[in-house]
């Protein structure tokens, strides 16, 4: 593995430094959401029996806020309860906007690595060739082993490009679903919690 590296030239560097980013954020991602983390089953069931029980106190909100992005969006809704449906639905919106930003974090460097990472192997390729065209104008088409030498770090880096840039491409994507999906349930329970705060909906998820 070591000698197929170092025969694809010095572009091997950053390539191999794309896939352990390309890792690590993958990782790291697939802790962060987590359908328990992010909003967790019977959320809401539990907020609406403290809010009705009088035991909400700074404390519990607290507590739930720190536990889930669904936790941080209820909380700022009930503690805006008090001032009407609209303005607990505008102090959801803006804490919802802020748990957007950190459920997509480093999405976008995921989606630029599957981008940089098949161009830096198209590179190699390019300058692969170059040293194979380069050889033959000083020593003609005689010298075998340079001239495989030339093309062997071309497809090196090609392959190795495209070995970083589809996995990380299929992750992207694959974030890109998981973040809008826990999106949509975030809002829905978000909706319930408003109707049911403002006397709009029956109790009808515990």
């Amino acid at each position: 593995m070591l000698e197929l590296i170092q025969s694809g030239g010095w572009l091997m560097i950053p390539i191999i430094a794309c896939s352990i980013l390309s890792l690590a954020i993958c990782l790291e991602r697939f802790w962060v959401l987590q359908k328990k983390r992010v909003a967790p089953e019977h959320l809401l069931a539990q907020v609406w029996g403290l809010v009705r029980s009088g035991d909400m106190s700074p404390e519990q909100l607290q507590l739930i806020r720190s536990q889930s992005s669904l936790g941080q969006i209820m909380v700022a809704g009930l503690n805006n309860s008090n001032h009407g449906r609209e303005i607990m639905k505008e102090s959801i919106q803006e804490a919802a906007q802020h748990v957007v930003h950190q459920l997509e974090r480093f999405l976008n460097a995921l989606g630029t690595i599957a981008a940089i990472a098949p161009l830096l192997g198209l590179l190699g390729t390019v300058i692969g060739m170059i040293k194979v065209f380069s050889e033959i104008m000083l020593q003609g088409t005689g010298n075998a082993n340079v001239l495989a030498g030339g093309i062997s770090e071309a497809l090196i880096t090609t392959a190795a490009g495209l070995s970083v840039a589809i996995p990380t491409l299929i992750f992207h994507r694959y974030f890109q679903r998981r973040v809008e999906s826990l999106l949509i349930e975030m809002e829905q329970e978000s909706t319930k919690l408003v109707e049911v705060v403002h006397g709009e909906r029956e109790v009808d998820f515990e």
